[in-house]
């Protein structure tokens, strides 16, 4: 992994990408940040050496270098998944990217459905702590230490001051921002009513196939990282509906103004 990472770095600096402060990683229907920015360079993921290429198709699968709010950033347009094939490696693989690039934080926005009912679809989540059930971790396979540490700690995988930031830009904003837990898990299928009632049970808030590998990594390479989820659906077991996966981009896309307005206004002050 080491040479094929540096492979990577060496292609991505002769395309421009230097020196980004901030990485960005857009969860579905989440895209339209990237209006925002001031684009400086951008590659299609299937141009990378090395680099995963996404499949779903309301992921697009670009690496964008730019400026937004006077800082450099670098903008994953599309993530990979699990349940695409790919391995936690695969994964979290640009997250190791932008790090050896230079960012400092990472900022990631996901969606996911409600578990906690007080929670309403369209509403926003932030992260403050997650449950892994995935089935295994990104760091665990042989050399892991020649890139971090091992066994990184996860006793505050979120940072608080960044966190906290969020909570007062939700709140001069008039945005809806609630706080709670992040269930992951592998998808692709939505879950049973038996399973939404354990993930009540063992305290998630919200529930999604994606983010927290990318946490895990940001962890292990000493990164400040913070999530926000978009609450597309409500999970409520007792009357629960079959998935409209429209419905759920057009949830995705009704929050993006006040996701966009969160994510511009903390990189301003960073």
């Amino acid at each position: 992994m080491i040479k094929y990472i540096k492979k990577t770095v060496e292609y991505l600096k002769e395309k421009g990408f230097k020196n980004p402060e901030v990485g960005i990683i857009l969860g579905t229907g989440l895209g339209k940040i990237t209006e925002e920015l001031e684009i400086i360079e951008e590659v299609s993921y299937n141009h990378i050496p090395h680099f995963p290429t996404a499949t779903v198709e309301f992921h697009k699968g670009k690496l964008i270098y730019g400026k937004l709010e006077g800082k450099t950033v670098i903008v994953m347009q599309g993530r990979f998944h699990l349940y695409e094939g790919y391995t936690l490696q695969d994964v979290t693989y640009p997250v190791r990217i932008m790090e050896k690039l230079g960012i400092k934080t990472l900022l990631v926005s996901n969606a996911s459905g409600a578990i906690n009912l007080d929670f309403k679809k369209g509403e926003l989540m932030l992260i403050d702590d997650h449950i892994n059930l995935q089935g295994s971790s990104p760091l665990a396979f042989k050399g892991v230490g020649k890139l971090g540490e091992r066994f990184a700690d996860m006793s505050a995988p979120y940072d608080a001051e960044i966190n906290s930031k969020f909570e007062a830009i939700a709140k001069a904003n008039n945005i809806k921002l609630h706080k709670g837990v992040y269930a992951s898990v592998v998808g692709p299928q939505l879950e049973t009513r038996a399973e939404y009632r354990m993930l009540k049970i063992i305290g998630a808030d919200a529930v999604g196939m994606s983010t927290v590998p990318e946490i895990i990594v940001a962890n292990h390479l000493n990164l400040k990282v913070a999530a926000v989820s978009v609450l597309t659906d409500e999970c409520d077991p007792d009357n629960l509906k079959p998935v409209d996966i429209e419905e759920i981009i057009a949830m995705a896309t009704k929050a993006e103004p006040n996701m966009i307005t969160l994510f511009k206004e903390l990189i301003k002050n960073l």
